[in-house]
């Protein structure tokens, strides 16, 4: 996947009593283009590797002894 930079330049200020929506945003906007920034969300709030991050899962075959 390519990398994505975040523009932390921009600051948007707005009041309280504003009605302006993103849905329109993002409903302008196709599918492919929502689910890249979905993408960019989820590694923006849990990392790159948040997949591989989890805990390990291990697989032992252990052999009973026989008695």
């Amino acid at each position: 996947m390519k990398q994505k930079k975040i523009n932390k330049k921009v600051f948007v200020v707005r009041s309280l009593g504003e009605k302006e929506s993103d849905l329109n945003y993002w409903l302008s906007r196709t599918a492919a283009e929502r689910i890249s920034a979905i993408e960019m969300m989820r590694i923006i709030n849990y990392g790159s590797d948040a997949a591989t991050g989890r805990l390990q899962r291990i697989f032992e075959v252990a052999e009973l002894a026989s008695s």
